[in-house]
């Protein structure tokens, strides 16, 4: 499960000129679905002592959690995956399993893990004939799905902005990215699902499981529509293929150029009326140009307010589409610009889509940080109240931490088309999607940063008990896991941890867990119960 929210140059030809190498269904018999679809990789089986293991454990992306399993099992294949389910199983051994590494808490780093199953090189990306579909195992990247989709085929899915996220978590919490407001989440495209499962007999089989209304599996791939990772059992294989549409197309065409866009503000320039002036206009922007179909939902931008003394705040993001990206960017400028004297240091660019989807946005702590996560979907803007909290919480001189974060990212568009219960990601109805995020290096100062995040937070969400669930919030993002949420001290709100997360899809969820996952092997602190 991953940050959830990464992100490469176009040579593909486009209209006239697409050829079959390009459009799938009018071209050469590609591999149908199967063990064909797979390079044969013999698995790996690594414990403490050999000298892969480090490299192998420290593949997660939060320092505040480390797991050290009995083994680690470098899977190649789906036979693989069900071979190290069975073992874990019958020796009684907690398992867990890692695709990009990606995840904010200790849903895998966990100490009671005792076999972690890698899937670091099941990463391939094919086109599957017999479905019309792009089968991505799960074990790749975006960055390596991105490249492949686009490359060999012109198309891409609507993920995220970092480009070493796998897509393992990503897709099953429902990603979304520079593209969402376009074209939906990435989950609006998945048409299949292949899952390692346990059944009531005690033994691991593979399930593939589509969103076809006959499909007598489908509550399978439903649950894996917004969930999250880990929870139903091991996801080895997707496919892609939009809902309706032209058949020859089964996936959305990105644009050839992006307008690339980072403008900086200095601190020096802002004090708390100004800012939240800035923020108001900003969310108010987004407001008005949200709406499904919106010429401006092209416009994707992530707003990251870096606590001081970081010496600017940063809206970085960028406008997809082939014609009149400036003036949908002019117009956001313009709009930023009423009623703020300070103005921002600019930085713009075309650029090919492929390598604006990979480069990313920047900002956040890197890889060997000990992190915090939270977040939240808001329908509307923030209150200027609340703008005021955080511009005094980001500019507090108790603290004085470079690497504490709100950002706030457009949402909606083409995402709020979809009925909350199509999938389960529930979170259909908002405008924006704000992250809050620490990073520091010194365990010896985790109570500090862990204390002035858990009291940004609460303070943003005063009206909601301290979590977003006000009458303008709309819970938070599973990719973004949180188990204070799930902590009565932290959560004093009458909203328990799943329904933020989940809304009224809930109790769906725990009847596809009971029937998947009967004996609850695949488990960890924020996952769905059984009971």
């Amino acid at each position: 499960m991953t940050n959830d929210n990464t992100p490469s140059r176009r040579t593909v030809l486009r209209g006239a000129a697409l050829t079959a190498a390009t459009i799938p269904i009018a071209g050469a018999a590609r591999p149908a679905a199967g063990s064909s679809l797979s390079r044969k990789r013999t698995p790996v089986t690594v414990g403490p002592g050999d000298p892969r293991y480090d490299s192998l454990v420290f593949r997660g992306y939060n320092r505040r959690f480390e797991c050290r399993p009995d083994q680690i099992r470098v899977v190649g294949s789906t036979q693989d995956v069900i071979l190290a389910v069975d073992e874990a199983v019958r020796s009684g051994r907690r398992i867990a399993v890692r695709s990009g590494g990606h995840c904010f808490e200790n849903l895998v780093d966990d100490p009671a893990v005792r076999m972690l199953v890698d899937m670091s090189t099941m990463t391939d990306v094919r086109y599957d004939r017999r479905r019309n579909a792009f089968m991505v195992e799960a074990g790749a990247t975006l960055g390596e799905v991105y490249q492949r989709l686009f490359l060999e085929w012109g198309v891409t899915i609507p993920g995220g902005t970092s480009a070493d996220v796998g897509v393992g978590g990503h897709i099953c919490g429902g990603g979304y990215g520079a593209l969402c407001r376009v074209h939906g989440l990435t989950v609006d495209h998945l048409y299949a699902v292949e899952v390692v499962v346990v059944g009531r007999d005690g033994r691991a089989a593979s399930v593939v499981a589509t969103r076809e209304a006959s499909d007598p599996n489908r509550d399978l791939w439903w649950a894996h529509t917004g969930s999250g990772g880990g929870n139903f059992g091991i996801i080895t294989r997707y496919w892609f293929r939009s809902p309706g549409g032209d058949p020859a197309e089964p996936l959305p065409r990105p644009p050839s150029t992006v307008l690339d866009f980072s403008l900086d503000w200095s601190w020096d320039e802002l004090d708390r009326d100004t800012f939240v002036r800035l923020l108001r206009n900003y969310g108010e922007w987004t407001e008005r140009n949200s709406a499904a179909g919106s010429p401006a939902a092209a416009l994707y931008g992530e707003f990251t307010l870096t606590s001081w003394p970081t010496e600017t705040i940063t809206l970085s993001g960028q406008v997809a589409t082939d014609k009149g990206a400036r003036p949908l960017l002019d117009d956001l400028l313009k709009a930023l610009g009423r009623g703020v004297a300070a103005r921002p240091a600019r930085q713009v660019a075309t650029l090919p889509w492929l390598l604006a989807a990979t480069k990313g946005f920047g900002g956040g702590p890197g890889p060997f940080h000990r992190v915090k996560m939270k977040s939240g979907f808001r329908r509307r803007r923030f209150t200027d109240e609340q703008m005021a909290v955080a511009h005094h919480h980001l500019t507090r001189t108790d603290y004085g931490h470079p690497y504490g974060h709100l950002f706030i990212n457009t949402y909606g568009g083409r995402v709020s088309t979809v009925s909350p219960s199509a999938t389960a990601m529930a979170h259909r109805d908002s405008t924006f999607l704000a992250g809050f995020l620490v990073g520091w290096d010194d365990p010896s100062e985790d109570a500090r940063h862990l204390g002035w995040i858990r009291e940004f937070y609460r303070d943003i969400y005063a009206g909601g008990g301290g979590v977003p669930a006000g009458a303008d919030d709309e819970g938070a993002f599973i990719n973004y896991p949180d188990t204070d949420l799930a902590d009565p001290e932290q959560n004093t709100s009458a909203t328990p941890w799943h329904a933020l997360y989940y809304g009224d899809g809930y109790s769906r969820l725990r009847q596809v867990k009971r029937r998947w996952d009967p004996h609850d092997i695949f488990r960890h602190a924020l996952s769905i119960s059984t009971g």
